[in-house]
C-alpha cells in the first residue's frame, strides 16, 4: 500500500508528521492520523463527535472520519487522496484543542494492556498473475480503486473505508499446497445476488452453494476464496 504525507509546495517526512501530533495524542499508522477518546457512554461519544466536527469546520468534510461507540469515539484525519498533509495536521491540533476544553484527552491507546491500540488493518494477497485476479477481489468485496491508483497491480479499498484495504503481493512459483486466503463477506441477504453475479462477471467461479443462503463460496481464477454470507439459513 502507498504511504504517502504531502505539504504544499513539499513533503513533510513521516517523522516531521509524527512529531508534530505525538503529543496531542494522534499517531500515523499508514497514511493517516488516527487516536482515541474514551467515553462512558454513546451518548457522550456522540456530543463529542459534535464538537470536533464544530471545531474541524468546513475541512471535516475532506479529512475527518469518525467511528462513535459506547466507549470511544476513534477519529481518523486523512486527506480525499489517501495521504496526510499539512492540513490534516493542523485539524488534528485543532480537534486536540477542542477535546481537552471538554476535559477529555486523545487516547492511541499505546501500551494499555486494558484498550487496543488504534490500527488500520490490510490483506495481502500471493498472486502469480495479479491482473486477473484483481477484478474479482474489486467485485466481490464491492470495493474501489485506491486514490491515484487505477492500475492492473495497484492496492484496492474500501470506498465506506469500513473494510481493510487489499494489495497484491507477486509470487514467482505457485503454492498448491495451500490456500493462500480466506475472507467471509457478510452482506445483506438481498445484496447476495448482486455481488455474486459481479465476482462471477469479474473472473471468479462458484465453488459450492451447498450451504446457500446462508453462504456461497466463490473462488478467484487462482482459487483464492471468499465466501459471500448472509443470515438467512442459520436458525
Amino acid at each position: 500500500m502507498t504511504e504517502d504525507v504531502k505539504d504544499v509546495g513539499g513533503r513533510l517526512s513521516r517523522q516531521e508528521v509524527s512529531d508534530a501530533v505525538g503529543d496531542l495524542g494522534w499517531r500515523y499508522v499508514l497514511g493517516a492520523l488516527q487516536t482515541s477518546v474514551p467515553v462512558p457512554t454513546l451518548r457522550w461519544a456522540v456530543d463529542i463527535a459534535d464538537r470536533v466536527v464544530e471545531a474541524a469546520g468546513d475541512d471535516a468534510d475532506g479529512s475527518l472520519r469518525m467511528d462513535a461507540r459506547r466507549d470511544r469515539l476513534v477519529l481518523t484525519l486523512q486527506s480525499s487522496a489517501g495521504t496526510v498533509t499539512a492540513a490534516e495536521v493542523e485539524l488534528a491540533r485543532r480537534v486536540f484543542t477542542a477535546v481537552r476544553r471538554l476535559g477529555l484527552w486523545p487516547d492511541p491507546g499505546v501500551a494499555d494492556p486494558g484498550t487496543r491500540a488504534v490500527q488500520r488493518l490490510e490483506i495481502a494477497i500471493d498472486a502469480l498473475d495479479i491482473p486477473r485476479i484483481r477484478p474479482f477481489w474489486k467485485a466481490v468485496l464491492g470495493y474501489a480503486d485506491e486514490a491515484g491508483a487505477s492500475g492492473p497491480e495497484d492496492p484496492l479499498v474500501d470506498p465506506l473505508d469500513q473494510g481493510p484495504a487489499i494489495w497484491f503481493q507477486q509470487m514467482d512459483a505457485a503454492r498448491p499446497q495451500r490456500n493462500r486466503i480466506h475472507l467471509d463477506v457478510s452482506v445483506p441477504h438481498d445484496e447476495a445476488p448482486h455481488r455474486i453475479r459481479a465476482a462471477l462477471a469479474a473472473g471468479g467461479v462458484l465453488v459450492s452453494d451447498a450451504h446457500a443462503p446462508s453462504f456461497w463460496v466463490l473462488a478467484d481464477a487462482e482459487g483464492n476464496e471468499a465466501c459471500v454470507t448472509t443470515w438467512q439459513g442459520r436458525d
